[in-house]
Parts: structure tokens; C-alpha cells; sequence
């Protein structure tokens, strides 16, 4: 039997919470640690550049400006107002909010299987 697993006593199958599961949890939490928080720095960036009135013909920044598009689709046009800087935080913000939110919400939920 490999070291790790242990057999349930009642019928001799291996037990559910094994070395693989754990390690399984393990690189579920970290991947999800790491790519909601990603996400959230993607937008964030995006925020400063268009604050700072980036070169809008830079490939980088149109690069970090279609990410931020990608990700905070749903949030557009949420809030209507005339400042153009503020409404861009927020459209951007909120969710680089909820996805960090989320991200250490799954993450905590994950640790705990």
C-alpha cells in the first residue's frame, strides 16, 4: 500500500482523505489564490494607467486595457456619472474587489477540505 493512504477499517478500501486528496486541495487553493488576485492587479493597473492618462497606443496598455475589459464586462455602466476618472475606478474596482473577495473566500473554503 502506497505511504499515505490508509485503508477504511470496515471493508478495506482506501480512506477518502488520502496524501492525493490533500495535496489535490493544496494546488486547487494556490491556483485560485492566484489567479483571482491576478485578475484584480490587471484592473487595478488599468485604473492607474487611465488616471495617468497612459498612451492609449502602447501595447502594453492595450494589452492590460483589453484584460480589464475581459474581466470587468459586467460591471460596466453600473454607476452613471459625468467624472470620467471616478467612473472608470468604479467600473474597474468593484469587481478587482469582489474577485480579490472571492478569491480568499474560496481559497479559506478549499483549506478546510
Amino acid at each position: 500500500m502506497p505511504v499515505g493512504v490508509r485503508r477504511c477499517i470496515v471493508v478495506g478500501v482506501p480512506a477518502v482523505h488520502d496524501a492525493g486528496h490533500k495535496n489535490a486541495s493544496r494546488d486547487l487553493r494556490r491556483r485560485v489564490i492566484g489567479s483571482l488576485p491576478r485578475g484584480s492587479a490587471f484592473l487595478g493597473l488599468w485604473i492607474v494607467f487611465y488616471l495617468l492618462d497612459a498612451n492609449q497606443g502602447n501595447v502594453f496598455v492595450q494589452f492590460v486595457k483589453g484584460l480589464a475589459d475581459t474581466l470587468a464586462w459586467w460591471a460596466q455602466d453600473i454607476f452613471t456619472m459625468d467624472a470620467e476618472g471616478l467612473r472608470v475606478a468604479l467600473h474597474y474596482g468593484l469587481p478587482a474587489a469582489i474577485y480579490l473577495l472571492a478569491g480568499h473566500l474560496i481559497a479559506g473554503r478549499v483549506r478546510r477540505l
